[in-house]
């Protein structure tokens, strides 16, 4: 557990650091669109004058009852991705437990499953999704594990770009009481909505049902590289304030659970 004074120095400092980034940043002006012109309409400047908009006009309303409509598209279901190693660059953005994470919506879930004796063996592998349709969390039971052998004892450790919602950690939750034989870990890059109340509720509801929860420190992301990207026998090599973010998570969890 991190030491909470040095924690707080590290929150501190990322606060200044996003109020210089935020008080550098050039602002962008706005330039009124000239008399002869009228907004951008799919990046194309149109004259306004009185005989042209009058001719549009005109041509609309004749051209009204002969025009096509276009049909709807229809967009192809929605699908978990599974593997056994992703792309490096998806595990460098996904992954990076910065505070804010801009452009991240999906969840990559790496998993290892030890079934204990008698198994077939050690289950590895990785689960992507687009917080779509079902989450990565829920996908792993129906997918991965989808056939539940009570005889056996199950120890689950899960590797995530950011922590469960509300709702999956419910799920977990009903699982693992459920599910006496079945101990799970999971290690966060980072804390999704730590904020809101209720993923609060829910962290600390996994916690009570047996969870273990933490989030990863810097040696915990090189050993996911190593097992879980296609990474080419190259090493690992930290970004800037990894050491310093998985600090300022910990204490944000720690105090969620205490």
């Amino acid at each position: 557990m991190a030491d909470k004074k040095g924690s707080s120095s590290v929150s501190s400092r990322l606060t200044v650091k996003r109020k210089e980034r935020a008080e550098n940043e050039p602002k962008k002006e706005e330039k009124p669109p000239k008399e002869e012109e009228k907004p951008n309409v799919n990046g194309k400047n149109a004259l306004v004058e009185n005989g042209e908009a009058a001719a549009v006009s005109n041509g609309a309303a004749a051209n009204g009852d002969n025009a096509e409509k276009p049909e709807p598209m229809e967009l192809p279901p929605f699908e978990i991705i599974t593997g056994d190693r992703m792309d490096p660059f998806f595990f460098k953005f996904q992954f990076k437990n910065v505070e804010y994470s801009s452009g991240r919506n999906k969840t990559f879930l790496c998993y290892l499953v030890d079934q204990g004796p008698g198994a077939a063996g050690l289950l590895r592998g990785y689960i992507e999704d687009e917080h779509l349709g079902g989450h990565a969390e829920e996908a792993f039971f129906q997918q991965i594990l989808p056939n539940y052998d009570p005889a056996l004892k199950y120890t689950i450790t899960w590797y995530m770009s950011s922590s469960p919602c509300a709702a999956c950690a419910g799920k977990l939750v009903e699982i693992l009481k459920s599910r006496k034989n079945v101990r799970l870990a999971i290690f966060s890059a980072r804390l999704f909505e730590w904020e809101e109340p209720e993923i609060q509720a829910g962290l600390k509801a996994l916690a009570a049902a047996g969870c273990k929860l933490r989030m990863m420190k810097p040696l915990d992301f090189s050993y996911t590289w190593d097992t879980f990207v296609e990474s080419d026998d190259q090493q690992f090599t930290p970004w800037e304030d990894c050491q310093e973010n998985y600090e300022y998570y910990q204490e944000k969890l720690a105090d969620i659970l205490q």
